[in-house]
């Protein structure tokens, strides 16, 4: 069996990213999802060692100190990382090794793993981006409008990633992005005409808002 592949899937905050994944996990076999740790706390439901690996701010430090983690970056206050051990057990095993990680993450990933590749994962429209985060009622919407505007910082990060992942329709996404990691449809060229429109209507709608001037670190 040869070496599994490094995937990172990022992207906007009520994307999809996670329900992606989730699919990929329950319909194939050769996937398996890299747990991080985050210092921030736990939402309702989520359970230690299985969503995250929730630590201490100090607990975090110290796996950095110890090169336990692959990479590591800060979102809206609290910090995230990927466990170095696991993920290249998994790789050895000849497991496609997924990481949900933030754009910051993804460089690092790229720069120590130039074979890994890369997936973003956005809605349809920045209109359909702001419904999703306020229809999942776990947030105010003050950290709504935190993470739109950190959508925004994040924009200009699309055209590093190898495959814009337009998550639409659920079911037709998760196949077309198990067939591109898989080698049965090659990855398709970027469209630099969505990439803008996208970037030009999300700054727009936050411009509307007057939420340009928010804060955007809790």
């Amino acid at each position: 069996m040869g070496r599994g592949k490094l995937i990172v899937v990022s992207g906007f905050s009520g994307a999809g990213k996670g329900s992606i994944m989730r699919e990929l996990l329950k319909n194939h076999d050769n996937y398996v999802l890299s747990i991080s740790m985050t210092t921030r706390a736990p939402r309702e439901g989520e359970v230690h060692g299985r969503e995250y690996f929730f630590v201490e701010r100090a607990a975090f430090e110290e796996a950095i100190a110890q090169n336990g983690l692959l990479e590591h970056a800060e979102y809206i206050g609290h910090l995230y990382g990927t466990p170095r051990a696991y993920v290249e057990e998994q790789l050895r095993e000849g497991k496609n090794v997924m990481l949900e990680i933030d754009v910051q993450g993804g460089m690092q990933i790229r720069e120590k793993f130039p074979d890994s590749m890369l997936l973003f994962v956005v809605p349809p429209s920045a209109k359909v981006l702001k419904e999703r985060l306020l229809g999942r009622n776990t947030e105010n919407i003050e950290q709504v409008k935190r993470r739109l505007l950190r959508a925004l910082d994040e924009a200009p990060y699309m055209e590093a990633y190898d495959y814009i992942v337009v998550n639409d329709d659920l079911e037709a996404c998760v196949e077309e992005v198990h067939a591109v990691i898989s080698g049965e449809k090659a990855i398709p060229e970027k469209d630099p005409a969505f990439i803008e429109r996208f970037r030009d209507d999300l700054q727009k709608m936050l411009q509307k808002e007057g939420l340009l001037h928010l804060p955007t670190e809790e």
